[in-house]
């Protein structure tokens, strides 16, 4: 009984031997079930980090482009009082400028007027002492002697042998040689004749007189300084002052009011209350394009004194018809290279439109060209503001309540 139940120890190893090919499989597979897992695992993190950063990137992308554009507040414009009259700023000048220089070169001996002076025409202004172009003058005049005296010995000369080589007397071509000479001499003769009206020119040079009526303006020069010829010092200044020329730009809308010889009413801030009446007398005849208005010229009489040079004018025109004009405040105004802009809300899209400004008080404006009833004026444009730009508009009354909160 007892040795049948001890098992063989050969039969125990033939046992394990049968069983450890059926265990090999088992594990086998549960490492690849694990490595499958893993996997798996490994993917769905990376998915979901793909999907979270897409869904961050696009949050961020939203939220970018809602606060990229900026926030505006857009109002309509006040409605001003219907405009039968138009004002223009305008550039007063004189009607004739010169600067007054040398034409010769030398020592200022001596000025006659200073600034403010009313001088005629050909009035003596200053005397320049030039002693090289005097002796450049003498020495010209002794070469011209000498020339006229060589050109009549020579055409003396020239005329006896003339006479003589018809009877052979002399050569003929003797007679050619002297011949040429006195033309050669005669040549000499109007050179220097030219050279001496040159020097003679420059020596009348030495003195300065006023080329029109006018008055000295400025006087940039003492005796004794040292003068140059050309461009390189200003003596004087002049100004022809009787009749003043003004100048001012008509918009386009206007242009048809910009008559030759319409009269016009001018007022000056030195002259409150008083007008002078002007004369229309020239258009440049072209719209500029960089700011589409007409360059006029209105002529004013200044007999009187009253009126100056370089000051400000303003210039009165009659509308063609009654315009609307509307208000909005003076900060408001964009003022570029194109010129007066003012920035409207059309939606959520700013538009840059041209104006035309009537009366300013400092803190409105009147805009009598380039607003219509319904357009929205952004009150405080910024500096970046470009045409077609998206804008947040907001009304004055919701910013007022979110700074109360």
């Amino acid at each position: 009984m007892t040795n049948e139940s001890k098992p063989n120890p050969q039969q125990q190893g033939a046992n394990h031997h049968e069983t450890a090919p059926d265990q090999a499989p088992i594990a086998s597979h549960k490492a690849i079930f694990g490595l499958i897992v893993v996997l798996i695992v490994l993917a769905a993190w990376a998915i979901f980090g793909i999907l979270h950063r897409r869904h961050v990137d696009d949050v961020l992308a939203k939220t970018t482009t809602e606060l990229a554009p900026p926030t505006v507040i857009a109002l309509p414009p006040k409605p001003g009082v219907p405009l039968d009259r138009f004002v223009l700023p305008g550039n007063v000048t004189a009607y004739t400028d010169s600067p007054i220089y040398a034409r010769t070169s030398g020592y200022l001996t001596r000025w006659y007027f200073d600034i403010g002076a009313h001088v005629k025409k050909g009035a003596l202004l200053c005397e320049i002492a030039s002693p090289e172009v005097d002796q450049q003058l003498a020495q010209a005049q002794a070469d011209l002697a000498t020339a006229q005296a060589n050109a009549n010995n020579a055409r003396t000369t020239a005329d006896r042998y003339t006479g003589l080589v018809d009877s052979n007397a002399v050569s003929r071509q003797d007679t050619e040689t002297f011949v040429n000479q006195a033309a050669s001499t005669s040549a000499a003769v109007r050179s220097a004749q030219a050279n001496v009206q040159r020097l003679r020119e420059l020596v009348s040079f030495e003195k300065v007189y006023a080329p029109f009526d006018g008055v000295v303006t400025a006087r940039a020069v003492d005796t004794g300084q040292l003068i140059n010829q050309g461009a390189g010092t200003e003596l004087f200044h002049m100004q022809s002052l009787q009749t003043l020329r003004v100048y001012t730009n008509v918009p386009q809308i206007y242009v048809d009011t910009a008559k030759r010889g319409l009269k016009l009413d001018l007022t000056f801030p030195e002259y409150p209350g008083k007008t002078f009446e002007g004369t229309l007398v020239r258009t440049s005849d072209a719209i500029d394009p960089a700011s589409r208005t007409l360059l006029v010229e209105i002529d004013v009489d200044n007999r009187d004194g009253k009126l100056f040079p370089g000051s400000l004018a303003q210039v009165h025109f009659k509308a063609p018809a009654s315009v609307q004009t509307y208000i909005v405040p003076a900060a408001a105004l964009i003022f570029r290279r194109q010129g007066l802009q003012l920035g409207i809300v059309n939606g959520n899209v700013a538009h840059l439109v041209p104006v035309i400004i009537g009366q300013d008080d400092g803190a409105t404006v009147q805009i009598v060209n380039g607003l219509n009833a319904g357009d929205k004026v952004i009150q405080d444009p910024p500096d970046s503001l470009i045409d077609g730009e998206k804008v947040t508009p907001e009304s004055e009354s919701s910013t007022a309540e979110a700074g109360g909160k």
